[in-house]
């Protein structure tokens, strides 16, 4: 069973918590405090932005212990999500070649690739401490968090 609140739930709240703010930055916090405080078994939610001059993703917004600043394209679970354009489910993060270990208590992650009217923003990134946290239903439920918060940035 998913350990991540029923769908329709977290995103209501997200599109709720959202609606009518335009700033990006303070889109992109809320988004990261409702994850971190809605989700169970996490230690970081946050995100990864595109920086184009220097080919790498930078820290944004983010809920957790402190973190890797700059992530190179291609790089570890993020860099790879972010190059490849495709989500992550990452069931034992030892076992992914290049893992970054931005937190050495992290076990499992998940990494969703935020693209906008073809332009490439940069990656929600939700680690846990506990190896196999995340489902394929919640990769389904993640994934549509992340369309919802498209909608506000």
């Amino acid at each position: 069973m998913s350990t991540v609140k029923p769908k329709h739930m977290l995103n209501k709240q997200l599109d709720a918590l959202l609606e009518g703010e335009t700033n990006r930055i303070a889109n992109l916090s809320n988004a990261s405090a409702l994850l971190f405080e809605q989700l169970s078994e996490i230690n970081w939610a946050g995100f990864y932005l595109w920086e184009d001059s220097e080919n790498e993703l930078v820290l944004g917004p983010f809920q957790g212990k402190v973190a890797c600043v700059r992530i190179e394209n291609g790089s570890g679970v993020c860099g790879t999500a972010f190059k490849e354009q495709k989500t992550y489910l990452v069931k034992d993060v030892h076992e992914f070649p290049g893992h970054i270990a931005c937190d050495a208590a992290s076990e499992s992650e998940i990494v969703v690739p935020l693209t906008k009217d073809g332009i490439q923003i940069g990656v929600l990134d939700i680690d846990a401490p506990i190896k196999n946290r995340f489902t394929e239903e919640d990769q389904e439920i993640i994934e549509e968090f992340a369309s919802v918060l498209l909608k506000h940035l």
